[in-house]
């Protein structure tokens, strides 16, 4: 593979124009695609096989008119102190707003009148009106939406308060300037590494430009593949952090070999099919995380990491190709002025490297490295334990869905949410809707008596606020009953009503035959979590055992992926538990912006296991492949990790500031699920880069010594030898120097980076 990667790093920097057009060309082409597409899908959530989503999709056969998964929203109003919603002017201005909102938008498939549906609180002063529309949130055109704000105004007018909630004003999720600081320090780290504007505008310039091909392309399919704008917003997260740090890589060696007194050429071929090779094997397990999101089967989750799996394939190839292009533009630039000028002042000296020069200081990663070595059980101790403290929360995650009660306190929504549970109690905000098939009852049995009975005894457990009567279907075989619990929806409480319901409406399914399936938001996220736990350890097992196989390929090793696996797991737990500790308990939820303390989103645990594993690995592959280079080329185990630290650590820490600075840039998010994930992975990042890869990484090798890298031979007859160190390329090109003439260039170490 580096005799490959060497070749396509010389081919693009000598056909730089060629390569820089190509890239540009599907840049044009994607940008042309996304600005001719429709708007973005709606973020629909569907779970297969799940007695929620099962109860959807009969509600959509025995219920056509009902449009379950239609764009709903409540006009909540509230009298000022000493009214009533019954006094003639609170009646007129709430019956106007009710007639402007059924008039305001043919998108509008039925409005309910809060006195016709007895929709008034006990106290009189709070009543609310639903609207449902036939089309979802983001199918809801800007005039629909508009014509429900401006229906609000009347009621406004007449004295009222007047709020709405509800998924038909969803917008595409804000993530304000705090992703711009976020690309602002990734540069202002680039440039600390490279000391050259040139050399630090390479990786941002390209990650901009994969981004764009990757985003542009997913807003293009957005229609056609009913992908969501969350989709987007992963794929942009993802896809600058690798870009970013995939071309750091590849700069940084390219300067290391220039420094080496090579050809540029030479240098931009080199750096390609070494730092190249890590690059692609970085990449993979990446995809192999995101892509294995599939196993999952949530529609949702599967085309989030398909999108954000493609969008790094991008990533890696423009490293490949796109950066030894742009470095054969930039020419001498790429380096600081002080190497400039040391390169023209004398070809001797520069040859010589940073690292061989008589009596220097050793750099912050050989003094580390060797402080580990020291000390390999006490550093080890600590990182565990201090990883140990933070993961503690984790054992109290509680998991559930986004609603308008996590949305920010300024708003319509949370205002909407806060008066419901004021005036009918908090369960308002999150109904169960039971659907009752008599299709299949016994004989002497019929629909009617069937949801008779369904009401009176889950009227009669507890946590139940109110059971609606049934509504029949035109066929009169399906009954449909909503049930509003006394807790809130996100409750533990409410989640056992459920288990509750089921249980109950089983026993009278076997009396009766007519079945009964529990649907709303709290049903799905029940069946939502449950999915998610029972897939969460066979998707483990195929992502880790995947990455393993590949890490014993890179590594020949079998201890070293054992470890990279164990030290992930490791970081991991810690990072979900601070995202409960942030999120769910509200510690410095202040400094984070979190308004609402509440349950973690369903699929953040298996999100995060995906895709930080993929970034950990990455960590784990740079670092680490310079140890390998190192003891492969006959250096103890110690020296060898002392090797792998002074030429990776800096670069790898800069790619972990970077990458964290890029995550944490989403923690302003308006929207609360990308808030939560810029915070979990920027917290897993920094726990993985500098405690575990940092810390118990050099400490287990200090610890194991040459049985670290040990592989039984059987296995190294089956294992392909990929030469990621690219000690297959050294030896060719050696031979063709050898042949050619003496070349001292090619005896040389790597300089430090």
């Amino acid at each position: 593979m580096a005799t490959f990667l060497y070749k396509l790093g010389r081919f693009a920097f000598r056909r730089r124009r060629f390569v820089a057009l190509i890239w540009v060309a599907l840049l044009a082409v994607a940008g042309v695609g996304a600005a001719s597409s429709s708007a973005p899908a709606a973020d629909s959530f569907s779970i297969p096989g799940t007695e929620a989503q099962r109860a959807f999709d009969l509600l959509d056969q025995r219920f056509p008119g009902v449009n379950a998964d239609g764009a709903t929203a409540r006009v909540v109003f509230k009298a000022p102190e000493g009214e009533s919603m019954k006094d003639p002017a609170n009646k007129a201005a709430v019956e106007r707003t009710v007639h402007a909102l059924r008039s305001g938008s043919s998108q509008v498939d039925r409005v309910t009148d809060p006195y016709t549906a007895r929709a008034l609180s006990k106290d009189g002063r709070t009543a609310y009106a639903q609207v449902s529309y036939k089309v979802t949130g983001f199918e809801l055109s800007d005039a629909s939406k508009d014509a429900l704000k401006d229906a609000t105004e009347d009621g406004r007018d007449a004295g009222l308060t007047v709020e709405t909630g509800g998924n038909a004003l969803q917008a595409i999720p804000e993530t304000g300037a705090t992703e711009v600081i976020g690309i602002a320090i990734s540069a202002v780290v680039l440039v600390i590494t490279f000391g050259a504007l040139i050399a630090a505008g390479l990786p941002l310039l390209t990650a901009l430009i994969g981004v764009g091909i990757g985003v542009s392309t997913i807003t293009a399919l957005s229609s056609t593949l009913d992908l969501s704008s969350t989709t987007s917003t992963l794929a942009t997260m993802i896809g600058l952090a690798v870009g970013i740090d995939y071309a750091l890589f590849i700069v940084s060696r390219y300067r290391a070999e220039i420094t080496e007194g090579r050809e540029r050429e030479e240098a931009a071929g080199r750096a390609v099919g070494t730092a190249g090779s890590a690059v692609v094997f970085a990449g993979l397990t990446v995809v192999i995380a995101l892509v294995g999101l599939t196993v999952v089967n949530i529609p949702m989750l599967t085309k989030m990491g398909l999108a954000a799996a493609g969008t790094v394939v991008i990533a890696v190839l423009i490293a490949l190709t796109l950066i030894p292009a742009l470095l054969g533009f930039a020419g001498a630039r790429a380096l600081p002025r002080k190497a400039r000028k040391t390169r023209k002042g004398s070809e001797t000296d520069e040859a010589r490297g940073p690292d061989t020069a008589a009596g220097e200081r050793p750099n912050m990663g050989t003094r580390w490295a060797r402080f580990v070595l020291r000390r390999p059980v006490a550093v080890l101790l600590t990182a565990v334990i201090g990883l140990g403290a933070v993961a503690i929360p984790a054992a109290s995650l509680e998991l559930g869905l986004p609603d308008d009660g996590s949305q920010p306190t300024d708003t319509t929504q949370r205002k909407a949410y806060d008066l419901l549970s004021d005036g009918f109690g908090a369960g308002v905000n999150g109904p169960l809707m039971l659907v009752v098939d008599g299709r299949d009852a016994h004989a002497g049995e019929s629909v009617k008596s069937a949801a008779a009975r369904v009401a009176k005894e889950v009227g009669g457990l507890d946590d139940v606020a109110v059971v609606t009567p049934p509504t029949f279907n035109k066929a009169g075989d399906t009954a449909m009953l909503n049930v509003v619990p006394k807790s809130k929806p996100s409750s533990t409480e409410t989640e056992d009503l459920v288990h509750d319901i089921r249980s109950t409406t089983h026993g009278i399914a076997q009396d009766t035959g007519a079945k009964t399936l529990v649907t709303g938001t709290t049903a799905m996220n029940v069946d939502v979590s449950q999915k998610l736990n029972d897939a969460l350890v066979p998707y483990l097992a195929l992502v880790v055992g995947l990455a393993f196989l590949l890490l014993m390929v890179v590594f020949r090793s079998v201890l070293v992926p054992l470890k990279a696996a164990l030290g992930f797991l490791l970081s991991v737990v810690a990072a979900l538990g601070a995202v409960v500790a942030v999120f769910q308990w509200g510690w410095l939820s202040s400094v984070f912006g979190v308004e609402q303390t509440g349950p973690i989103m369903s699929m953040m645990p298996i999100f995060m296991v995906g895709v930080v594993f993929g970034l950990a690995m990455d960590y784990e592959v740079f670092l680490v492949t310079r140890m390998r280079e190192a003891f492969v080329h006959g250096e103890r185990p110690g020296e060898a990790v002392v090797t792998g630290f002074r030429h990776g650590a800096r670069v790898v820490t800069a790619a972990a500031v970077i990458m964290i600075s890029v995550f944490a840039g989403f923690i302003g998010s308006s929207d609360s699920m990308i808030k939560m994930i810029g915070f979990g992975l920027a917290i897993a990042v920094f726990f993985d880069a500098f405690l575990v890869r940092m810390a118990v990484v050099p400490a287990v090798l200090a610890l194991l010594g040459r049985s670290a890298w040990w592989l039984p031979r059987w296995l190294q007859k089956l294992l392909p030898n990929v030469d990621v160190e690219g000690e297959g390329l050294r030896t060719q090109l050696a031979g063709t120097h050898a042949a050619d003439g003496p070349d001292a260039n090619t005896a040389r170490e790597p300089a430090r980076i």
